[in-house]
């Protein structure tokens, strides 16, 4: 696999395997953050049970993780130009273990609202590694294979997120489910123990991934990075970067798509258990994940398809193509629950894939190194859009229905194929 040119690599002939495993580090990451991604809609149907949650109250995991991202973003950025990539990496990895390692008390505690911290923390570092990591890889190599530099580096997400379904379905879902009628009918001990048990299931495997993540900690400290990830700090303000940040329309429009395909996605992927089980009824918790699982091997295909497709396609053609092909899933979800919809919103997957590094590739092309820096976690901002809409999807699937609620993916998909209509115009001018 090619990350960067022989000029981004140290000079010396002894460096070269440091260097080349600081690369694979460094793509690594998106492992580990897809794992903790995408255990979050395992969380959901958790602590659903666990705590007796409506679906806007479910969704408050999502709000709890991406608020992170939003609030920590610019911090972030500004560590980055203070201290260097490998700096904020190391910043991030120590919050996100410190916010597994809050599961364990959370659990012996009961309560949903240290959970939400727990992952808020673990969000934060989060923000640290996505907003350090992806305009690393694009600087690795040549500016027009960025984007497709950026897609490859994004196929290794995918493999966390299956990871982290995997992990879930095995060791944190019981498969046991009770009705109300069965609930209420309990002895109020036996009730308040099942809760325990399901809410505690959750310590193992987080106190697991804490560990690992702070191994990853280690190893990235005492690797020696390449010549592209070791800068001068950088102490001028920011204030002309932000300045023509805000004047170019189109990375502000990357920043809102960016936005609106992030509550997409992490709005389809949340609530996917909840759809199959509410418009196929009957389905057990287990086999509804199966679903989630299937998604999640669609999104690594396609991303891998994805990648191979740009050297044919230019990148932003083939957005706005999946783009449309989701306006289309999305609507087959709304109209036909049950089955189809179950197996299109599925299908979303693979065509969503490409979305986000291509949405952060096309927001970035152009801007000049220092640009980058501040640009960078500004599109990491806009994934508070998974808070906002996921919370926005519980809301309307409480009062309308879930089928319903995938109304507001099929609204985001279209907003992502305006950015990728302007952004082919734009191109061609």
């Amino acid at each position: 696999m090619h990350y960067a040119d022989d000029a981004s690599m140290p000079q010396a002939g002894t460096n070269g395997r440091a260097a080349r495993l600081a690369l694979a580090l460094i793509v690594s990451l998106f492992f580990l953050w897809g794992m903790a991604n995408n255990l979050n809609d395992i969380l959901i149907k958790q602590f659903k049970k666990a705590f007796e949650l409506s679906d806007f109250q479910a969704g408050l995991v999502q709000s709890a993780f991406y608020l992170g991202y939003f609030l920590l973003a610019i911090p972030a950025g500004i560590c980055m130009r203070r201290f260097g990539y490998k700096g904020a990496l190391l910043i991030g990895l120590g919050l996100y273990a410190v916010g597994a390692l809050l599961f364990y008390p959370a659990a012996a505690m009961h309560t949903y609202g240290m959970f939400l911290l727990a992952l808020f923390v673990i969000a934060s570092g989060l923000a640290f590694l996505e907003t350090s990591a992806n305009p690393l890889v694009t600087v690795l190599g040549p500016p027009e294979g960025a984007a497709r530099r950026l897609n490859f580096a994004q196929s290794f997400n995918p493999l966390g997120s299956l990871t982290g379904i995997w992990i879930g379905q095995h060791f944190i879902l019981s498969g046991i489910e009770y009705t109300p009628r069965e609930l209420a009918a309990m002895a109020p001990s036996a009730r308040q123990a099942w809760y325990a048990a399901e809410s505690s299931a959750v310590q193992t495997p987080y106190l697991v991934i804490a560990l690992v993540v702070a191994l990853w900690l280690l190893l990235i400290a005492f690797t020696r990075f390449p010549a592209t990830a070791r800068h001068e700090a950088d102490d001028n303000g920011a204030r002309p970067q932000l300045g023509r940040l805000l004047r170019n329309k189109r990375f502000m429009l990357a920043v809102a798509a960016q936005f609106f395909y992030v509550g997409a996605q992490v709005g389809v992927w949340s609530f996917l258990i909840r759809y199959t089980q509410g418009t196929m009824p009957g389905t057990p918790e287990k086999s509804a994940t199966n679903f989630l699982y299937y998604s999640l091997v669609a999104f690594m295909l396609g991303r891998f398809a994805g990648t191979v497709l740009m050297r044919f396609l230019a990148p932003v053609r083939l957005l706005a193509i999946f783009a449309g092909i989701n306006i289309a899933l999305t609507a087959a979800a709304v109209l036909l629950p049950g089955w189809i919809g179950v197996h299109a919103l599925v299908a979303t997957s693979f065509f969503m894939s490409v979305m986000f590094p291509t949405i952060f590739a096309l927001g970035l092309d152009g801007l000049g190194i220092e640009d980058r820096k501040l640009g960078s976690p500004l599109i990491v901002m806009a994934i508070i859009g998974g808070a906002i809409l996921t919370a926005l999807m519980g809301a309307l699937s409480d009062a309308a229905g879930i089928h319903r609620a995938m109304a507001v993916p099929l609204l985001c998909f279209v907003v992502v194929l305006g950015f990728a209509l302007y952004s082919r115009k734009l191109r061609a001018v």
